[in-house]
């Protein structure tokens, strides 16, 4: 059965491993201080057009975002979501467990806007209230939406204006940074946001994210905190190792064009069929409301996700493209439903 669960079944881009294997038997500096760390740093920045940045690499997503989260907010404070995301959905409530609520907001297509924002800050006025003091978004977004150059160019307008830290979640950054309707570059987003960091699991790599600082009071004593959360890995060269081979000859943004691409042409296929969809279409998740008795159909042939009942016979699903998907898994879901009357 062709998976189209979600984006990290596989294991790693061929140019990943072939740079592990290749240096397999160097003897490394420990705790992210080795050469290949260095150099994927150093390539990041020349696309962030920013050497002062600081940059550390974490192994996973929820752990960058409890790191993050817990590090910048007083025992009081807060953090303002939409209510689809991920840290308020699929973290098991990893935020709270480290004494922080999450202020999560209704929001159309997954993203949070100015106006959303000031509806939280009116709602928490005093004391008596948790304090919101943190932003967090995610490019792309739960629903596979994209904030455009206006969009986060409000949010950073909003948050400087009311002393807010404005911290973007990119988990899913490849696939945002290259789809069609994207204006967003490396370099907007960090002149941008506070904090934000760029996802290698979800994006051809075994594990790993890399978190970018951006604002200078922000970046004190960061390692310590790595260490006390305990993502500061003695093997820290293994994530710099996939980094390094990520943004060579533009690797990253090649994985996450071709997500795009396998995504675009089951949305064809979908589109032809009359299917609409849950949310809109253009990065490498796609929301399409099917028959139930479509679903039923479809299970037995291919793996992915319910998202929603939408009424008493439709339901929207979720299927996800990678780096990895193939030309062949594609061409079989598209004859599916093309098989569909």
């Amino acid at each position: 059965m062709y998976s189209f669960m979600n984006d990290y079944s596989e294991g790693a881009h061929p140019a990943i491993l072939e740079l592990l294997m290749k240096s397999n038997l160097e003897q490394n500096a420990g705790y992210g201080e080795d050469i290949h760390t260095a150099k994927a740093k150093t390539s990041i920045k020349k696309l962030l057009h920013n050497d002062k940045t600081d940059i550390h690499f974490i192994p996973g997503g929820t752990q960058t975002n409890l790191l993050v989260i817990s590090s910048f907010l007083r025992p009081f404070q807060c953090v303002i979501a939409a209510e689809t995301g991920h840290i308020n959905v699929h973290e098991t409530g990893a935020i709270e467990a480290t004494g922080h609520k999450v202020v999560a907001m209704p929001c159309f297509n997954g993203k949070l806007t100015p106006a959303v924002i000031q509806s939280a800050l009116d709602h928490h006025t005093d004391e008596h209230m948790v304090q919101p003091k943190m932003v967090y978004i995610s490019d792309s977004t739960e629903l596979g939406t994209i904030y455009t150059k206006s969009e986060l160019t409000a949010l950073h307008d909003i948050c400087k204006e009311k002393g807010l830290i404005l911290f973007m979640d990119g988990a899913r950054m490849g696939s945002a940074l290259t789809c069609k309707e994207n204006d967003l570059e490396l370099k907007d987003i960090a002149n941008l946001v506070d904090i934000f960091y760029i996802g290698g699991t979800k994006n051809g790599a075994l594990l790993g994210e890399a978190l970018i600082i951006c604002k200078e009071e922000l970046k004190e004593d960061f390692r310590y905190l790595i260490k006390q959360r305990g993502a500061l890995m003695a093997k820290g060269f293994v994530t710099g190792i996939q980094f390094e081979a990520l943004f060579e000859n533009n690797l990253f943004f090649e994985l996450g064009a071709h997500a795009n691409h396998m995504a675009e042409q089951i949305a064809e296929a979908l589109k032809e069929k009359g299917y609409p969809f849950f949310a809109p279409v253009g990065t490498n998740q796609l929301f399409p409301i099917l028959p139930d008795e479509v679903i039923e159909k479809l299970e037995k042939e291919f793996v992915f996700s319910l998202q929603k009942k939408v009424d008493e016979t439709h339901s929207a699903v979720r299927f996800v493209t990678s780096w990895a998907t193939t030309q062949q898994s594609v061409d079989a879901l598209c004859d599916f439903f093309q098989g569909i009357k």
